[in-house]
Formats: structure tokens, C-alpha cells, sequence
């Protein structure tokens, strides 16, 4: 039981007086005006308080619906640092057409496929998420946001087409991924569908633009399974890549960039506003956040 309802429960009992339980309470629905002022330098405009829910709204107008259960929320993490991956978000555009074609893989609850789809109006964004609790709130949030060009999946994008158990981590969503990266943390098997983009992404789109890919450690099987896809349409690829995931799944982040450099891409990460060029990663390299560019690529 919650605080709130303890304090109640007191009162009702006539354990404590209605002067006291007034300080009680007072206590602690003073957090909504902190709050207030907690917010006026981070990314949020609005908080929304209803018997259902809990909704930020972003400066930008952009309208999240929280989970209660993550502590690392998108949400949350723009109270406790201020703004999420902004640097990330204004790269991206610079790539984007107002028509452009984007997968968003590893959508989680939708914050690029959300912040991007207004830079594609005329366009088109397909979003998966595997795990269906967290992909409830990615139907919800572009539902909210009115998003007609944003098209959700509740599938992961793999190396095959099958279905396989994601270790689902409440306290922390974005990290679900089919091995245990988080030992001691609760976590919950899932299964869930995958699927190639080889096979799957012609029957939806002609043309693919940007790819945006954050997979907890399986990029490398995106990169397989959607080679040909890859090769057909050379888009601009923004890839999350951690040495100590991808040793979980038996690989180096370095195999990727071979991969890729094979069929003309070069890898590049964000310093400021600068993309710089990288030939590999190794123990120096703090970035995790990479972009994939073909050298033919025009803009």
C-alpha cells in the first residue's frame, strides 16, 4: 500500500487526529508543486495527473504515458537528466526528408518514432517492439499523439522468422533482450515473434531510408537478416552498439562495421554537432551511439 493510503488508513482508524493527518498529507502532496518548479529547465512542459494515468508532455508537445513499474522510463530519465538522447534526435533530422521512410527497431515506447514523425509527414515510420506490455504503450502513445504516420509492430527483427523467450525486465523495459544482460534483476520470460526484414519489409515499403536500431546487444542479427534490404536501398543506419552486450550474443561491435564496410558503409559517432569518421571500436571508445552512411549517399 502506498503512502498516501497508509496516512487514509491511519485517519480512518482514528489512530492519528484530522489535524495531524492534514500535516501527514500535506507532506507529501507538496511533491506536485516541487515538481513545478523541478521541471521548468528539463524537456517536460505538462504532467498529467488522471485516475488512469500518468502523462508527460515534452516542450515540443510531444505526449508520453508512463509506466509505473520502470524506473527507467523515457519519462523518467528526462526528470533525472534533463532530456533524452536530444543530440541523437537533431542528427537524425538532418537526415530526414519530409517523405522519408524510416524503421524504427527496438521502438520500446516510441520516443524516436514519436519526436521523427513530424519531420516525415509525407513519410512513413514502421516502429517494432516485441514485448507486448511495452508495446501497449507504443500503441498508446501514437494514439495520443494522433500519429497517422507511424505504423506499430509487436515483433523484434532478427536473423530469422521465429519465435523466441526475450528476458523482459520490469524495473527497466528498454532492456529486454533474449539473453539475461541484468543478473539480480527481476525479470520475466517473454515470448515473442521475429521476424527478417529481408522477408518482411518488402511487403510493407518500396523504399527504406533510415534505419534507427537499439536491440540490447542482437544488432548484428538485424544487420543479417536485412542485408539484402540493406544493399537495395543504402539508408542512413543510427545503430546503438555496447562491447558488453554484443559479448553477450558472442560478437564485437568491430563485426558489424565489417559487415557493413563491405558493401560500402563507413561508421561514424556524435561529438557535439560533428559526426567522426571511426574504423573500429575498441577499449577507448566512449560513444555507444553510431551512424552508418554509405559513401554514395547524396542527402
Amino acid at each position: 500500500m502506498d503512502e498516501l493510503k497508509k496516512i487514509e488508513s491511519k485517519f480512518k482508524k482514528r489512530l492519528i487526529e484530522k489535524a495531524d493527518y492534514i500535516k501527514e498529507m500535506y507532506k507529501i502532496h507538496k511533491n506536485l508543486f516541487d515538481y513545478s518548479k523541478f521541471i521548468a529547465n528539463r524537456n517536460i512542459g505538462k504532467i498529467e495527473i488522471s485516475d488512469r494515468e500518468i502523462i508527460f508532455t515534452t516542450k515540443n508537445g510531444i505526449k508520453i504515458v508512463c509506466d509505473a513499474d520502470d524506473e527507467r522510463s523515457i519519462a523518467t530519465e528526462i526528470l533525472n537528466f534533463r532530456d533524452y538522447e536530444s543530440e541523437e534526435l537533431e542528427a537524425i533530422r538532418k537526415f530526414l526528408k519530409k517523405d522519408s521512410v524510416i524503421l524504427d527497431i527496438g521502438a520500446n515506447i516510441g520516443w524516436y518514432s514519436l519526436n521523427l514523425s513530424k519531420n516525415v509527414p509525407n513519410g512513413k515510420i514502421f516502429s517494432f517492439e516485441p514485448i507486448p506490455k511495452t508495446y501497449g504503450y507504443l500503441e498508446k502513445n501514437i494514439k495520443i499523439n494522433g500519429l497517422g504516420n507511424v505504423k506499430p509492430f509487436n515483433l523484434g527483427i532478427g536473423e530469422e522468422n521465429k519465435d523466441i523467450i526475450f528476458n523482459y525486465y520490469p524495473e527497466m523495459s528498454g532492456a529486454a533482450s533474449a539473453k539475461n544482460l541484468h543478473e539480480g534483476i527481476k525479470k520475466v520470460n517473454v515470448n515473442c515473434k521475429i521476424k527478417k526484414l529481408d522477408s518482411f519489409i518488402p511487403k510493407l515499403t518500396k523504399r527504406v531510408d533510415f534505419i534507427k536500431c537499439d536491440v540490447e546487444g542482437a544488432e548484428i542479427f538485424v544487420v543479417r537478416g536485412g542485408i539484402e534490404i540493406i544493399k537495395k536501398h543504402f539508408p542512413v543506419i543510427f545503430m546503438e552498439m555496447l562491447r558488453k552486450w554484443s559479448a553477450k550474443y558472442d560478437y564485437h561491435p568491430n563485426d558489424i562495421i565489417k559487415i557493413l564496410k563491405n558493401i560500402g558503409y563507413e561508421c561514424f559517432f556524435l561529438r557535439g554537432e560533428k559526426l567522426v569518421k571511426i574504423n573500429q571500436v575498441n577499449e577507448k571508445t566512449k560513444a555507444t551511439n553510431f551512424f552508418f552512411i554509405h559513401k554514395d549517399y547524396k542527402g
